[in-house]
């Protein structure tokens, strides 16, 4: 038996990057993934797992919108009877001076980042606590909680919260059976690195991509599917006794004490 057979996993920002790499290893391991997006690319997103003979839904909504959440976390357990694994991977990042962050987008990124982890765990937590059972695994960063650059204020303190913000609830919870856990990615290869790679150099993103990578003691950027293997470990039976930690996955980027550790 594969080892999500029968659980049922929500997943914010399932249209794409981690959210969809995430969506795609849990549902090849057996459970019916619903993701919830803001982008509508998001139904066809589901839909094509679902042409790859996987358990797969969706919902279009704005995590920063509590009474939406609210209502989908209702009509899922309708549905379903119940809500096993919770992945808040929604996120945005913006690379801005700190003195140029306007209020717009130091309010966008805390509310999405922020509230909105806040809100959909608002939402879904009520059903595992009355099963007696959950797994939720919050995307944070090495942004934040490790390193951080400058440009990142916003997006540090936003991940940086989501770790506080783990530990507090996995000692809420743990005595439920229900495990919390945060993921702490690098640089992964998703649409979000080559939107921060845009910013710093919109004539030759790549360029700013090869960088980074030639930086990482593995040389590379990790992958979407890498990503999701350590979600899903964390969302399955085989964590049971892991709560309330953050785990790393990173190339080993925030190892070198210097770039000539890396050759750079």
């Amino acid at each position: 038996m594969k080892k999500l057979a029968n659980r049922v996993a929500i997943i914010t920002g399932g249209a794409m990057g981690n959210g969809l790499g995430t969506a795609q290893v849990l549902a090849k391991q057996g459970a019916t993934v619903i993701l919830l997006d803001y982008h509508e690319s998001v139904t066809e997103a589901a839909n094509n797992l679902v042409q790859q003979g996987l358990k797969a839904e969706s919902y279009t909504v704005d995590i920063r919108d509590a009474n939406a959440l609210k209502q989908i976390a209702e009509s899922v357990v309708k549905k379903y009877h119940k809500v096993d694994i919770l992945v808040n991977n929604a996120g945005v990042c913006h690379i801005v001076p700190f003195l140029e962050t306007s209020e717009e987008i130091r309010d966008r990124t805390f509310d999405i980042n922020i509230k909105g982890t806040w809100n959909v765990t608002y939402a879904f937590l009520p059903y595992m606590l009355k099963a007696n059972y959950g797994k939720i695994v919050n995307l944070s960063s090495v942004t934040g909680t490790m390193v951080a650059d400058a440009g990142e204020a916003a997006y540090a303190t936003s991940k940086a919260a989501i770790s506080g913000f783990t530990k507090a609830l996995a000692m809420e919870v743990a005595t439920h059976n229900i495990t919390v856990n945060s993921v702490c990615p690098g640089y992964i290869a998703t649409p979000m690195a080559e939107s921060i790679a845009k910013e710093s150099n919109q004539s030759n993103p790549q360029k700013v991509l090869d960088g980074i990578a030639a930086a990482i003691p593995m040389r590379r950027l990790g992958t979407i599917e890498e990503l999701g293997d350590l979600v899903a470990f964390l969302a399955s039976d085989e964590s049971r006794y892991i709560t309330g930690t953050q785990i790393v996955i990173d190339g080993g980027s925030t190892l070198p004490e210097s770039f000539g550790a890396v050759g750079v």
